[in-house]
């Protein structure tokens, strides 16, 4: 199962990054455990510095903008 975090305090751009997710998710069909981490400490120990940021099992994706659909979509089936 993929384990998928997303990293972020709750502000508009992280719930988009997160519904953009669970869309990527259920149009894929994959097995995946979403986590959002809204603790600050937390987000910064993962080396996420600007928020919003992806986080793919235990891989830092990108951080500091929401990506689309089709994007997450990619690095979910390893193409980024």
């Amino acid at each position: 199962m993929m384990k998928i975090k997303i990293m972020g305090t709750g502000c508009m751009k992280c719930k988009r990054l997160a519904k953009n997710v669970e869309k990527a998710v259920a149009e894929l069909g994959v097995s995946a455990e979403i986590e959002k981490v809204e603790d600050i400490n937390a987000i910064m120990d993962s080396g996420v510095m600007l928020t919003p940021g992806l986080i793919v099992d235990d891989e830092l994706k990108f951080s500091g903008r929401v990506a689309d659909v089709k994007e997450i979509k990619a690095i979910l089936q390893g193409g980024m």
